[in-house]
């Protein structure tokens, strides 16, 4: 029987079938960068239509600065004969036809057909597979993070609640008027060990919140003078013996529009830090002031200090500085301070030598 040979057409309707079925896109450009065809899997992708894309520029779908920088970088390649992506695969990011980004792999190919040179990029998103290790990721980090609380719970748990024990043991002993001075001195102490228990379990079950994405940026209008004297009057019942807040609120009553719950933490934490790493009798300087719709928290002690080899990791998770070791933390404060700011758009700055104090300045668009 003989064979039926197949014609040309039929090869290139088969070719062009399976290109159209195909799961990639698969998209190709001239010499210049102009795009001459794209099959349906790579429309999709993008968000065009075909009669959007055929006949422009290929940096269409590159987002900046890519964009710019595509007509130099087939220029080069024609001078050169060298590409960076020419016969290799690599990640990069894509524009849609919406403006958003995402994620895809790219291999290029060089093609001659008809002394006419081509290019054909197949493009594979990997968006999804994004998604997926962003989520592992995540869930790594939830696991560390309850592993590392398991670890620091047992560790700094450990001295307050023998703190808080021996104290309660001590003061039922002391039933004579005259002791009076050995009982508050225990009350003072249990005092002092519930903060120290308080703050950990705060600290950890802040960052968990935000971990998860439950704390949300919620603005409302209030004065920023009035949220000052309420968190002062609050750091005030943790102060050390013969330990003061200064306060310079420059202005007078200023009305800002930003989530009050979000300002009031980032101020208790950075208050609270100033109060544990100063030693009895120093001054603490509160400043806060609005200019430029900017607003301006500046929290001043003459404290410990950070060492410089301590400043690149200050706002690290888990990190303490070397001189902090004897003092109680979880090394989560200034982490969950730049979380914090970092919702509300914010930075945070500070100025620090170790043994004459340390300066700390946040500033928030309003």
């Amino acid at each position: 029987m003989p064979i039926k040979s197949t014609s040309r057409l039929d090869l290139e309707s088969r070719y062009q079938a399976i290109i159209d079925n195909a799961v990639d896109g698969i998209i190709t450009i001239d010499e210049r960068g102009v795009i001459e065809s794209v099959n349906p899997s790579a429309l999709r992708m993008f968000g065009y239509d075909k009669e959007e894309v055929i006949g422009e520029n290929i940096k269409i779908l590159m987002p900046e600065p890519d964009r710019s920088n595509h007509d130099k970088y087939i220029g080069n390649y024609h001078a050169t004969g060298k590409g960076k992506i020419i016969g290799k695969g690599r990640e990069v990011i894509g524009r849609r036809k919406n403006g958003t980004m995402f994620p895809f792999l790219l291999s290029i190919s060089e093609v001659i057909l008809e002394n006419k040179k081509i290019f054909t990029g197949v493009v594979h998103d990997i968006s999804e597979l994004r998604e997926v290790k962003d989520a592992l990721a995540k869930e790594r980090d939830l696991s560390e993070l309850k592993s590392r609380f398991v670890t620091m719970a047992s560790h700094e748990f450990r001295t307050p609640l023998s703190t808080i024990l021996s104290s309660v043991s001590l003061i039922s002993r002391y039933n004579d008027p005259k002791d009076e001075e050995k009982r508050l001195k225990h009350v003072n102490r249990i005092k002092s060990s519930v903060n120290n228990l308080t703050g950990i379990l705060n600290d950890f079950l802040s960052l968990s919140r935000l971990e998860e994405g439950h704390v949300m940026n919620d603005p409302i209008e209030f004065s920023i003078n009035e949220l000052c004297d309420e968190v002062i009057d609050e750091m005030n019942s943790i102060l050390k013996e013969g330990q003061e807040i200064k306060v310079d609120a420059v202005q007078d009553i200023q009305k800002v529009f930003l989530d009050k719950n979000l300002v009031r933490n980032i101020m208790i934490n950075l208050i609270s830090n100033a109060i544990k790493y100063s030693e009895e009798g120093k001054l603490i300087f509160v400043r806060t002031y609005i200019e430029n719709d900017v607003l301006t928290i500046e929290i001043k002690d003459q404290g410990i200090g950070i060492p410089e080899e301590d400043h690149d990791y200050l706002f690290s998770r888990f990190f303490r500085a070397h001189n902090a070791a004897n003092i109680p933390g979880t090394g989560l404060g200034l982490n969950i301070v730049k979380k914090y700011l970092d919702l509300l758009r914010g930075r945070i700055e500070f100025q620090s030598k170790q043994s004459e104090g340390t300066t700390f300045t946040v500033q928030i668009p309003i």
